[in-house]
């Protein structure tokens, strides 16, 4: 782990963790002074198995659908040594902390609360142990499973796909007034099966039934290590690279795909033509770049829509009124960790060339962004689809706001883009469908970016509340292009000057390749 994290810019990465948990921290203390209240045994009896379903939700699905799952083994470089399959196991498990560390601050929370509460059992604090064994067990079975469907050419976007589906199933249940929604709350109640593995932590937690209710985590947790075990075998012989082949024969599908390819070329003159070219090509390839790519259209409609609609149905709502702008500027978000923030972290070592070329190091900024812009308009005219189909309120004053909002938005992440890709540089592997996180000092820069790159456009919006008129509106939109087209085109500047001056750094950064621990 200690190689694993980068030593540089550790200042930023103590500020981003004591940012975000320190907020779960505090969640874990409040969690701790309710359940420690001799008062609440009611409201802990009722709302136990639900937190903790919860809970298990979030270390299961959410980083999953974030296409980014923690820490994990590079087992392709590890199988060299003799080392036991029990202990790279036993490795995993432990990694898989890091995508949970927020439930388990909860969890510890929940413990602590059970100890000082004194009309609980305190041997009811140890039940958080199997618990917390049981979701690590499972997360390296879920994950493997998942990596190997993402893995295969011919079936990992439908895979995906049904996965957004059923994660935005129970949103839509429980924001639709159906006849299953009364069956679907009992889930998150202590009305629950007990047979659950969070009725049953709930159960011991509480001393209710405790033989069965040990038993049953128990043997929860047993199971949830068999099926870790097993699918981590089956990852140990897989192979991803032959998996991801696809096939060399020509067709008609090569034809016009490949004419989609040239099109930049077509369009443009060399040596921008090319370049675009070069990103679409290359971007369109890497597993990572599609996933994200579907999410932005398909887990960014699912996530709104319920709340969009509410029970009700009805779109008179901000959310309803906004609903494809909103979704537009959160495929945007999803886009930027691979189009702005490391716009050469696909391109690695190869990254060198761009200095031996004889083509002038702004054009190949301009080509990376000029390709950004082209998924992004790719991205939006795919919700804007999804919304008509779905028989959503679209017309042309929508329309305009949402691409206008968004393409306002862009130039100002296009600018910080360039300078991050520049001074953060880092390796990226294309053909891994999850990351770890972003180096700890991107992630705190971002906590500056995005109110600052979201300002104007919040700007347009208060406008449009004072003069209540979407001239106004779309008035300052325009303003707010021409300033950033400006700040685009310094912040331009300065990137070439930093390339030109840290381009050793920049290369060597790039090179890296992975340890016995990756993304």
């Amino acid at each position: 782990m200690r190689n694993f994290y980068p030593r540089a810019g550790i200042a930023w990465t103590a500020i981003v963790g004591l940012l975000w948990y320190g907020l779960w921290t505090v969640a874990a203390v409040a969690t701790a002074r309710v359940l420690s209240d001799p008062d609440n045994i009611a409201l802990m009896n009722k709302a136990l198995p639900g937190a903790l379903q919860l809970m298990f939700l979030y270390w299961q699905v959410v980083p999953l659908l974030m296409a980014a799952t923690g820490a994990s083994l590079e087992l392709r470089k590890l199988q060299a040594y003799p080392i036991p399959v029990s202990q790279l196991f036993a490795i995993e498990v432990m990694l898989r902390v890091t995508a949970g560390i927020e439930m388990l601050l909860v969890l510890i929370g929940i413990a602590a609360g059970v100890l000082l509460n004194p009309r609980l059992p305190h041997s009811g604090a140890l039940a958080v142990v199997p618990y917390i064994l049981f979701n690590l067990f499972l997360a390296v079975g879920v994950r493997d499973v998942v990596a190997r469907i993402l893995a295969r050419k011919r079936i990992r976007e439908a895979a995906f796909l049904l996965l957004v589906i059923c994660a935005g199933l129970p949103q839509f249940l429980l924001t639709r007034g159906s006849s299953i929604d009364g069956r679907f709350r009992k889930l998150f109640t202590g009305d629950s099966w007990s047979g659950w593995p969070w009725t049953a932590t709930a159960n011991l937690v509480r001393g209710h039934d405790t033989l069965r209710a040990a038993a049953l985590i128990l043997a929860w947790t047993a199971a949830a290590a068999v099926f870790g075990r097993w699918q981590f075998r089956r990852t140990l012989s897989f192979d991803a690279q032959a998996a991801g082949a696809g096939s060399s024969r020509p067709g008609s599908r090569q034809g016009w795909v490949e004419r989609f390819y040239r099109l930049p070329s077509v369009l443009i003159r060399d040596p921008l033509g090319a370049l675009i070219e070069k990103e679409i090509r290359s971007l369109t390839r890497s597993p990572r770049f599609r996933l994200v790519f579907l999410m932005g259209f398909t887990f960014g409609l699912v996530v709104w829509l319920p709340m969009a609609l509410g029970r009700s149905g009805a779109t008179n709502s901000f959310l309803g009124t906004n609903y494809l702008t909103v979704v537009s500027v959160y495929s945007l978000l999803l886009l930027s960790e691979v189009c702005f923030w490391n716009s050469f972290g696909f391109d690695r070592s190869a990254t060198q060339i761009y200095f031996l070329a004889p083509v002038p190091f702004s054009r190949v900024l301009i080509g990376k962004n000029l390709s950004a812009v082209f998924f992004i308009l790719i991205e939006i005219s795919v919700v804007t689809a999804v919304c008509a189909l779905l028989r959503l309120p679209l017309n042309a004053q929508r329309l305009a706001e949402a691409y206008t909002v968004a393409g306002v938005v862009t130039i100002f992440l296009l600018s910080a883009g360039n300078l991050l890709s520049i001074h953060q540089a880092r390796g990226v592997n294309p053909t891994a469908s999850f990351r770890s996180s972003a180096a700890g000092r991107v992630q705190s820069m971002l906590f500056l970016i995005y109110p600052i790159a979201f300002l104007p456009a919040g700007l347009a919006y208060l406008a449009r509340y004072a003069f209540d008129t979407q001239t106004a509106f779309f008035a300052v939109l325009a303003v707010d292009a021409v300033i950033g087209l400006i700040v685009y085109r310094i912040a331009l500047e300065s990137a070439v000057e930093a390339a030109e001056r840290l381009k050793e750094k920049m290369v060597a950064s790039l090179s890296l390749g992975d340890g016995p621990i990756t993304g």
